[in-house]
């Protein structure tokens, strides 16, 4: 059975300065474009651990959104449910310094009524035979509802992410009934208005998230802090740290996405929450040693999993 994945598919425009990145100043450098969403990133990467997810979004009717569906295929990736639509996927323009970091970014989201068509004419044939679903929480509330309601109807258990902390905010009435949310220290910030969380050592950190899962009532969080690695805590009182993997940084771009594929596939095929934090951290430090947005290859049993590879 797959894990379900739903969210958005963007071309990313990526900038690289060949030297210091001067914000007011003419940088030279060099300009990659390159397939990416927070969804399809999610759903490659699960497919590069050699899993078989099936992908719920859009893409345009143009060559650049065929291509994208292809190389979804070629990955394994089930796109059965990708409507081809006008406006169908959105722009990421992005603005790198040397180090690899993001300094600067802006984005134009697609128009995402087909998927809401998609989840009413499909949605018992997406989610039925499901192992779990993965979901960017700051899509269109109506896409959101439909697959809580599938996902209560038939007993799935639900991983988030985001894309724009800014609008899942307003999803806080939903994070209630997720298994698990992932996200960086600068959006836990955000979502429980304390900016100062960011800067936590992560010993910190740990005790404030455990604190506001609690008084939030979500039921497990995993909070990404870069170079520093992760913590994560739980409504039950669960929590600890989770150590980055030391690599040579190119683009950090992808990297959260991969560590919560590595957390959702973690949990759905049962591993603790620390392990699969640390799976998390693995994909997450393959992703930003690349340009590419999305992990390399890896079998099952390279990471811990009793998975028997499909054909």
């Amino acid at each position: 059975m797959p894990m379900v994945v739903v969210g958005n598919v963007f071309v990313d425009i990526k900038g690289f300065p060949d030297n210091k990145y001067i914000p007011a100043g003419r940088n030279s450098g060099w300009v990659e474009f390159v397939h990416g969403g927070v969804g399809r990133n999610v759903a490659e990467d699960i497919a590069n651990v050699e899993l078989r997810p099936r992908f719920v979004s859009m893409v345009d009717e143009t060559s650049e959104g065929q291509a994208v569906v292809r190389k979804l295929q070629n990955h394994k990736v089930d796109t059965r449910f990708v409507a081809a639509v006008p406006d169908g996927m959105g722009l990421w323009l992005a603005i790198h310094d040397a180090t690899g970091d993001i300094v600067s970014s802006i984005s134009k989201r697609p128009n995402m009524d087909a998927m809401v068509e998609m989840l009413d004419q499909h949605g018992d044939e997406i989610f039925a035979d499901a192992d779990s679903i993965v979901v960017e929480i700051d899509m269109d509330k109506e896409i959101i509802k439909r697959v809580f309601q599938y996902a209560e109807k038939y007993r799935k258990k639900v991983y988030a992410v985001v894309a724009n902390m800014s609008i899942a905010t307003q999803r806080r009435d939903f994070l209630q009934s997720i298994d698990c949310f992932v996200c960086n220290a600068q959006e836990a910030g955000i979502l429980f208005a304390d900016d100062y969380m960011q800067s936590m050592e992560p010993e910190e950190l740990v005790e404030a998230l455990a604190q506001a899962v609690s008084s939030a009532r979500i039921p497990s969080m995993v909070v990404t802090m870069g170079s520093r690695g992760a913590v994560y805590a739980t409504m039950d009182g669960q929590r600890g740290h989770c150590a980055a993997r030391p690599v040579q940084v190119r683009d950090t771009s992808g990297a959260g996405d991969a560590f919560c594929s590595g957390v959702a596939i973690g949990l759905t095929y049962g591993k603790s929450l620390p392990e699969a934090a640390d799976i998390g951290a693995r994909l997450a430090s393959s992703v930003i040693t690349v340009t590419e947005n999305v992990c390399p290859r890896f079998l099952p049993k390279e990471l811990g999993l009793d998975i028997e590879v499909e054909e």
